[in-house]
């Protein structure tokens, strides 16, 4: 169930931005003997991601790491909006406001961690993961029930298909 607020607020959203590690991942770092990094992804997540845009709202990624593996899953994905590296996620943000030419309130944001707070804290819909830090939690104005890396990436995207009156047709295509 979803409070009147949130529902207000989900209705909105027309871009919906990720972090990455502790969001789209479970937040565990792997990496080979040679420093090769590599995370790995809920596929469930990925089919939300795709149902949301089919949905009509757009997805992107700000992330403080640089990985070739976020790289590879957003081509994926279809993401194109991907800004790594970004320690300061808030230029990123901006950015991607004006490039979209979108209001605040017409964004949500889905983190996890004190990182991702300054964005959390103006964006329309703040989302944090089941797991996420306890300050994070506070300021979110809506947590999911999963961990991040574990499901959470598609239950948020549901939560806005549903608030905006397009997931029970969309679930219904798959039952024919």
């Amino acid at each position: 169930m979803l409070s009147d607020e949130v529902a207000r607020r989900a209705e909105k959203i027309r871009l919906l931005i990720f972090d990455v590690d502790g969001v789209l991942t479970d937040g565990r770092l792997y990496f080979d003997d040679n420093g090769v990094e590599s995370k790995a992804f809920h596929s469930r997540d990925g089919h939300g991601i795709k149902m949301l845009r089919d949905g009509g709202v757009e997805m992107a990624i700000i992330t403080g790491r640089q990985s070739n593996t976020v790289k590879y899953r957003m081509e994926n994905l279809g993401i194109s909006l991907v800004h790594q590296g970004q320690r300061d996620k808030r230029p990123a943000y901006k950015s991607l406001l004006e490039q979209l030419s979108l209001s605040a309130d017409q964004v949500a944001y889905m983190g996890d961690d004190v990182v991702d707070l300054p964005v959390m804290n103006q964006v329309g819909l703040a989302i944090a993961t089941a797991d996420a830090h306890s300050l994070v939690l506070e300021r979110a104005h809506w947590a999911t029930a999963k961990n991040g890396g574990e499901g959470a990436a598609r239950e948020a995207c549901e939560m806005l298909l549903h608030a905006q009156g397009k997931l029970e047709s969309m679930l219904q295509s798959y039952l024919v």
